[in-house]
């Protein structure tokens, strides 16, 4: 596949490495430019761009950055022509980084929130794991106790499309429900950071309360 990912941290970094081993194509970008990408792109055979290439063009786009820094991506990042990208949100809302999001504090999903940003649908994915278990602890389907992750979203097309690519990186893909759903997801919840199995992930989400702890508000 051809993927785009918008964010070079922990996230965007590892999900560059192992897509590429796997043998997609991939474009990496972030705020500061290509050129700082250099080191990334040598390593991983990664194409580095500017945050509109990455956009553009591609099966899929991941956006792996800060929730404060999401209205500051170009307007029209994806326009008529990337109607049918499937895109990946794996951000979370921390307050103490991101400052105070009002409409996350009164009740909109994380990434309903991120896709309003965009004006395109998304998909959350990648965000209750740690980066380094993303990067060692894929294991091949069928290994016993084999991590799943939680996949949300209300595009069916893109979700699957997803959920085959979260199997082929060595994880147990589980549907979390719709975009609205994705609350079940987010910090503080029994799933978030847990490396949990298919059957464990399906039973926290069940369990995640709706109301949003109190760490995690501003």
């Amino acid at each position: 596949m051809k993927i785009g990912i918008i964010g070079a941290g922990h996230i965007g970094g590892t999900l560059t490495r192992r897509l590429r081993a796997l043998g997609h194509d991939v474009s990496i970008a972030n705020s500061r430019g290509p050129q700082t990408l250099t080191a990334l792109a040598n390593e991983t055979g990664a194409h580095a761009v500017t945050v509109t290439d990455a956009a553009k063009g591609k099966d899929l786009v991941i956006v792996t950055i800060p929730e404060k820094n999401i209205p500051a991506l170009p307007k029209g990042l994806f326009g008529p022509a990337e109607r049918d990208t499937a895109v990946v949100d794996t951000g979370n809302y921390y307050p103490r980084r991101d400052g105070r999001i009002a409409a996350i504090e009164d009740g909109t999903t994380e990434s309903r929130w991120v896709s309003q940003q965009l004006g395109h649908p998304v998909i959350k994915a990648f965000n209750n794991i740690h980066a380094q278990h993303l990067m060692e602890n894929g294991r091949p389907r069928g290994t016993p106790n084999r991590i799943a992750l939680p996949i949300a979203g209300d595009d069916v097309k893109a979700k699957a499309l997803v959920m085959k690519l979260v199997d082929e990186l060595g994880f147990d893909p589980v549907d979390a429900g719709l975009l609205d759903e994705s609350w079940r997801q987010q910090p503080g919840t029994p799933v978030y950071g847990t490396d949990l199995d298919a059957a464990g992930v399906k039973r926290a989400l069940a369990d995640a309360p709706p109301e949003r702890p109190a760490g995690f508000r501003a």
